[in-house]
């Protein structure tokens, strides 16, 4: 590995375990402090730390090129991003970390098929491969929550806001691709995150924050500083390497969260729930990650090399 390549190997490896250990943070300051304050504290703690450091780079974004066409894609980020980031925190209410995760490969999905539909991109046989892959280990996953979905319960009720959050991201992934012609991905962050703290600090209650105890407040603290490091991570991880490697790692995110649910229910069972999980779904799991896996590398392989579909 080069001297470029293994930096990137870090960043990347910091991103994915950043982002499988934030919802059983999460799900730990919900217990008192409602879905939009937390929400409103990452965003505002996060975009103040972005600009404090684009502001010693003097790398500040140029708002006299936000023309009415950018103008309308930040909104569109903001819209995206906001709405992942409250959805995913009322879904964790009704569901556990890892369930939350494994979801989340989907959003690349949707993506997927925006830039086929919207970008006009190519479709490989691998991409659509992976899909089925996961779409098999999510069938596999919720192996014994069948009884769930035919009841409409909380559980489903979880799974159904997890899955929109997933799909609702896309929106933020569409404007941050056609914004990077114009701003680097930090400076269209900055935007974003100022935005919308500026959209949930009506609906946010900051002085709940007093209502924390201490292995809450530091949830809330992790929670904040991974917006700001997860992203810089990722973003600087696509600087250094390859992007079909990034993506590999990034596939990884829901093993993460399940290793980390593992060792923490272990060594404090009574804060820290276990997951619960019998062996058919922790296997629907790797197979849900071997499909996104599929996806973001399999054109390196025999099988991405042959003919593909717009």
């Amino acid at each position: 590995m080069n001297q470029r390549a293994f930096p990137g190997f870090l960043f990347a490896l910091l991103a994915a375990a950043m982002w499988g250990a934030l919802p059983i943070g999460l799900q730990q300051v919900l217990k008192v402090m409602d879905p939009q304050t937390i929400v409103w504290y990452r965003f505002a703690i996060a975009g103040l730390g972005l600009l404090l450091i684009l502001a010693g780079k003097k790398t500040l974004p140029d708002l006299k090129r936000l023309h009415r066409r950018y103008v309308l894609l930040i909104l569109l980020g903001i819209f995206g991003l906001s709405v992942n980031f409250v959805l995913f925190n009322i879904a964790l209410q009704y569901i556990p970390p890892t369930t939350s995760q494994v979801l989340s490969p989907l959003s690349s999905f949707v993506m997927l098929l925006v830039g086929v539909f919207v970008f006009k991109e190519k479709m490989g046989i691998h991409q659509k491969i992976g899909l089925v892959v996961l779409i098999v280990g999510l069938i596999l996953f919720f192996n014994d929550h069948f009884a769930d979905f035919m009841q409409f319960n909380l559980y489903f009720k979880g799974v159904l806001i997890a899955f929109i959050a997933s799909t609702i991201w896309v929106a933020y992934g569409i404007a941050q691709k056609i914004l990077l012609l114009k701003f680097s991905s930090q400076q269209i962050l900055l935007l974003i995150y100022l935005g919308c703290a500026l959209i949930f600090l009506p609906f946010s209650s900051p002085k709940q924050l007093f209502e924390l105890n201490g292995l809450q407040l530091g949830c809330l603290l992790f929670c904040c500083a991974n917006t700001l490091i997860a992203y810089g991570s990722y973003a600087e991880a696509l600087n250094r390497w390859e992007v079909s490697k990034v993506s590999a790692m990034m596939t990884q995110i829901s093993i993460f969260t399940i290793i980390f649910s593992e060792v923490l229910a272990h060594i404090a069972p009574a804060v820290f729930s276990d997951q619960q999980l019998n062996s058919l779904s922790y296997f629907g799991a790797v197979l849900v990650v071997s499909g996104s896996l599929l996806s973001a590398i399999g054109h390196k392989l025999p099988i991405g090399r042959t003919a593909k579909i717009k």
